[in-house]
């Protein structure tokens, strides 16, 4: 009998691993922690220090060079997060339309359609499933969202000419696929050009090692010398401006 209520309790007992699992489900998810994202005054700061052992010259080119470089992250960045919103919001509606012409009403359907959907597209369409539950107006909860003005339109055209809703979001939805695929091959096809302004911008770089190399010393003079000091300014300038130049350049191409 002793050994039957021991086998049953060895059954019962939990092993150790499924004592630790169940130890860490009760603590929750460990918490990972996550460095601060840098942001622009950071950068500058990290330039300047970066350009300090080369003089006074060398601190402002290393300010100039890191804020150049944190615009143009920050703007290619931003213009690939609205590729891929467009890209989200355009698969949101394609089932949004799906539930309305199935009979669905608009609030049913944004609900439906949120539930696969990516952000920004989950946003917007719970915002368009509660005003439109409540009876509220659709396009003034849109205006809150910079990437869906074009729903917007197409939800007030609807609205005053009676245009049926499914097919004025499927064109805007065919609009929006049409126009994220456009950019994304411009984009592509601009790699090209982007990988040679690059080059170009480390050309005086690459002057200066070959200097070095054949025993002109331009670091000496660039570091120790009042006039290398105005010319290592104004040589970061020209470099920065040649990068802004061009990647405005390639980003109108893409717009």
């Amino acid at each position: 009998m002793s050994l039957l209520l021991l086998a049953a309790a060895l059954l019962v007992l939990p092993s150790s691993a499924a004592r630790r699992r169940l130890a860490r489900l009760q603590r929750g998810p460990k918490a990972h922690w996550k460095p601060p994202k840098p942001n622009h005054p950071l950068v500058v700061l990290a330039g300047t220090a970066l350009g300090i052992p080369v003089g006074v010259g060398g601190a402002i080119a290393g300010a100039l060079l890191a804020s150049t470089v944190w615009r143009t992250y920050r703007e290619s960045t931003r213009q690939r997060d609205h590729l891929k919103a467009s890209a989200a919001l355009a698969e949101g509606l394609k089932a949004f339309v799906a539930e309305l012409r199935s009979g669905a009403h608009p609030a049913k359907a944004a609900v439906g359609a949120a539930e696969d959907a990516e952000p920004p597209a989950t946003d917007v369409l719970r915002a368009i499933a509660a005003t439109s539950a409540r009876g509220g107006d659709v396009e003034a909860a849109l205006a809150d969202f910079p990437d869906a003005h074009q729903l917007a339109r197409a939800w007030r055209l609807s609205a005053v000419h009676g245009v049926p809703l499914a097919d004025v979001l499927d064109a805007v939805r065919r609009d929006l696929d049409r126009r994220t695929a456009f950019a994304g091959q411009v984009h592509a096809r601009m790699a090209g050009p982007r990988v040679s302004a690059a080059v170009l911008a480390g050309l005086p770089l690459a002057g200066v090692v070959l200097g070095e190399l054949g025993g002109a010393s331009p670091l000496a003079v660039l570091t120790g010398t009042a006039p290398g000091q105005v010319l290592l300014v104004a040589g970061v300038v020209l470099i920065c401006a040649g990068l802004r130049w061009s990647g405005r350049l390639t980003r109108q191409v893409i717009a």
